[in-house]
């Protein structure tokens, strides 16, 4: 019959193999030859792989720190960068706001009568028919329904059409809705300067009621005659070309405006004036 061990037994042969396999490889180590050597080949890949487990991780909690370190860097980089694009964008709108103002300081010498608003475009109305835009700017500040917007050098910009305390619409003169009483500045023909925005020419105005004989040329500098609500001499365009209109009684002229609309970004209101 056979014998089973118990339970309790195997455990004593397992521990008491394990012991003695502890104890042969320790006694080998000690006395040297052929035993530790034997010992040293088992172990070396055991070794090998524990140090190489070992620089991985340390390669790993390297990486990740640096990881870390680098993204804060980052992003302090970038904190910092965006504060100095903003200084940047700051200086240039200084820089330019001063250069507006210094050729605003010649047109008020020249037109000592004159006198201004500024205010910054704040939102466009542009459409296939309308060309308009808002300022931050209003009552309060003086600025009112049929005041002139001109640009530092006296350039039409176009009319106060609407005004709240804050606030005002600015029609521009590519509008059709605007009219301006004009002259050609070289021959002295007078006409009516409106918006092209209505007969197709965009981007362009047009000078009607020329006399049929005029003589026009182009690049002449066309003026505003001077009227209750224009003052005398500002700059509106300048010819680009010329034709006779549908009666064949009187001719037209195109013109290319004189403020450059698409880069407008502070604009004056000459709120007082003199055409006396």
């Amino acid at each position: 019959m056979k014998k089973h061990l118990s339970a309790k037994a195997k455990w004593l042969i397992v521990i008491s193999v394990l012991l003695a396999g502890v104890l042969t490889v320790t006694a080998a180590m000690k006395t040297g030859g052929w035993g530790q050597k034997l010992v040293q080949t088992v172990l070396t890949p055991f070794r090998s792989a524990s140090s190489a487990l070992v620089r991985q991780v340390e390669r790993y909690y390297d990486y990740v720190f640096k990881y870390e370190s680098l993204q804060a860097e980052n992003q302090a980089l970038k904190a910092q960068i965006v504060a100095m694009e903003e200084d940047v964008r700051s200086a240039d709108s200084l820089q330019r706001e001063n250069e507006r103002l210094q050729q605003l300081l010649g047109l008020a010498a020249e037109h000592e009568d004159y006198h201004f608003a500024s205010a910054y475009i704040i939102a466009w109305e542009d459409s296939s028919w309308k060309s308009a835009f808002t300022i931050g700017k209003g009552t309060n500040s003086g600025i009112h329904e049929g005041l002139v917007a001109v640009t530092e050098y006296g350039q039409v910009v176009g009319l106060v059409t609407a005004a709240g305390p804050n606030w005002a619409t600015i029609t521009t003169v590519l509008d059709s809705a605007l009219s301006i009483s004009a002259t050609v500045a070289s021959t002295g023909y007078n006409g009516v300067v409106e918006g092209a925005l209505a007969t197709g020419s965009e981007g362009q105005l047009r000078m009607n009621y020329l006399p049929t004989d005029s003589v026009l040329r182009n690049n002449d500098q066309v003026l505003t005659t001077g009227s209750t609500v224009y003052p005398r001499g500002l700059i509106i365009g300048y010819i680009t070309d010329a034709n006779f209109d549908q009666t064949g009684v009187a001719k037209y002229a195109l013109l290319k405006p004189a403020a450059d609309l698409d880069d407008l970004e502070q604009i004056f209101i000459i709120t007082e004036f003199n055409n006396s």
